[in-house]
């Protein structure tokens, strides 16, 4: 049993869920500055103390929150890259990438952006690691040796393009899905160059 804001007693199915998601609009809504424990407690309609039982403070809550997202990048980009050819998958991964930044935008600075120590937190390093090596194992399949620099070089790429698109340095009147197919395309041929 757990005690709601206004004094009334639950149960409560899965807390940590219920106050990950809480989290996760406030962070769609307003942005990461608005997430506090006692804000998500609200939203998640249970006692100010019960983030607490989960999350010892506010950054370990932004690091399951960033876990997950890392978690939901990867999954769409299995999905993304699956059956393809090696160049295809490449492309279809960097171009999965970006659009998950434009979509998840909060999500997306959060896990990347955001001053978390990742040593403090290793479910979000093996997350962010898990990501990393779809990426590795893509430009391996493209590239021989030593990948580290393609793979830096792509994740830059996407990155940076995320981020031009994010903050609208690109021209609104491009069209962002051929943009992104553009570029990504044109990175995977450049690698098959080298």
């Amino acid at each position: 049993m757990s005690t709601s804001s206004d004094g009334r007693s639950y149960h409560h199915g899965d807390l940590r869920a219920a106050l990950l998601q809480a989290a996760a609009q406030l962070l769609a809504e307003q942005g990461e500055a608005a997430i506090s424990l006692r804000e998500v407690a609200r939203r998640a309609q249970v006692s100010h103390s019960a983030p607490y039982r989960h999350f010892a403070d506010r950054e370990a809550l932004l690091a399951a929150l960033a876990t997950q997202g890392f978690a939901e990048l990867l999954a769409r980009m299995c999905h993304a890259g699956a059956g393809l050819d090696a160049d295809a998958r490449l492309a279809a991964l960097g171009a999965c990438y970006v659009r998950f930044a434009l979509e998840r935008r909060g999500l997306f600075r959060l896990m990347f952006a955001a001053p978390l120590e990742r040593g403090r937190h290793p479910e979000l390093q093996q997350a962010a690691e898990a990501l990393h090596r779809q990426l590795d194992e893509a430009v391996a399949e493209l590239v021989a040796g030593d990948t580290r620099i393609a793979s830096l070089s792509a994740w830059s790429l996407v990155h940076g393009l995320a981020q031009l698109l994010l903050d609208g340095q690109v021209a609104a009147d491009e069209d962002r899905d051929g943009v992104i197919a553009r570029v990504t395309a044109g990175f995977v041929a450049g690698l098959r160059t080298t």
